[in-house]
């Protein structure tokens, strides 16, 4: 068993991009610029967006934090995504999820620009992933599939088996593992809280991506001998034994599914440093397009 190790491998995606980045400003291109919103004071959200801001530095492009209200109103939001949008320093734009009852996710979404778009939520950017057209790829998605190449692990005509059909995970991932490309061509089964006896088909995959929100839930009777197993899930765990109060948990029971894969990503430490990583890939990428 190999750990897919996340933070290795986001720190060589980090360094590559720092390296690229300051070639461009060696001749006198645009510096890569990411503007991040958050909304109100989710501990969650604070987490991640100062972990992008952080990762913005190390790689030498510039960052944008811009802090708003929990009161804020969809349309100051969206007059604000407008303002962004048409800033031509910005590259990408990401709007932490989630976001206050009140505003309409589906609507900020539309709202920015697809070509700014480094989260890969628009429908203009899934539709054209779909169709397989340069487009960005969301995020975790897209980390996962860089995971899989830096360990260079042959995807081609394996079994992908995907728990969960989220349009932020599930549903994307099913998508590129399928598209014909590497890490791709694969046979893919999406697996959701309707599908009939879910471990006879998990025990059929050659990789499974574990991503519907429930701790512990793929166990070992789950998974043959020599599966590839990414594990998407990151959840909070009441645990009187940690000083916080509580232990970060994946949907793979790690201990007992980890003996049988023949590679599997840790919890934490796997795929949420790629995440990031890939925001950052998207970003460039987003500033790279205006040369």
């Amino acid at each position: 068993m190999q750990l897919l190790d996340g933070k290795l491998v986001a720190q060589a995606v980090k360094e590559q991009l720092k390296v690229k980045t300051a070639d461009r400003v060696s001749q006198n291109k645009k510096r890569p610029h990411l503007a991040a919103i958050l909304i109100g004071n989710n501990g969650a959200s604070e987490t991640y967006v100062a972990s992008k801001v952080k990762s913005c530095e190390e790689v030498g492009f510039t960052s944008t934090l811009i802090r708003l209200e929990e009161s804020i109103t969809e349309n100051e939001l969206i007059f604000k995504l407008n303002e962004l949008n048409e800033d031509f320093d910005v590259d990408g734009i990401l709007v932490q999820l989630p976001l206050p009852r009140h505003i309409s996710e589906q609507k900020v979404i539309e709202t920015i620009f697809p070509t700014k778009d480094v989260d890969g939520f628009h429908p203009e950017s899934v539709g054209r992933m779909v169709q397989g057209l340069p487009t960005y790829f969301p995020a975790t998605p897209y980390g996962i599939l860089l995971l899989l190449e830096h360990y260079k692990i042959e995807t081609k005509g394996k079994h992908a088996v995907v728990i969960g059909r989220s349009n932020i995970v599930g549903r994307p991932i099913s998508i590129l593992l399928n598209r014909n490309d590497y890490p791709g061509n694969c046979t893919v089964t999406v697996c959701h809280s309707h599908t009939p006896d879910l471990a006879a088909v998990c025990l059929q995959a050659d990789i499974i991506v574990a991503a519907l929100g429930k701790p512990l839930f793929l166990k070992a009777d789950m998974v043959k001998e020599g599966a590839v197993v990414v594990d998407v899930g990151i959840t909070r765990v009441e645990d009187p034994s940690k000083k916080s109060g509580f232990s970060i948990k994946g949907d793979v029971d790690f201990d007992a599914v980890a003996p049988k894969c023949s590679y599997i990503t840790p919890v934490p430490g796997g795929v949420g440093p790629m995440t990031i990583a890939a925001l950052m890939m998207n970003t460039f990428k987003a500033c790279e397009a205006k040369d």
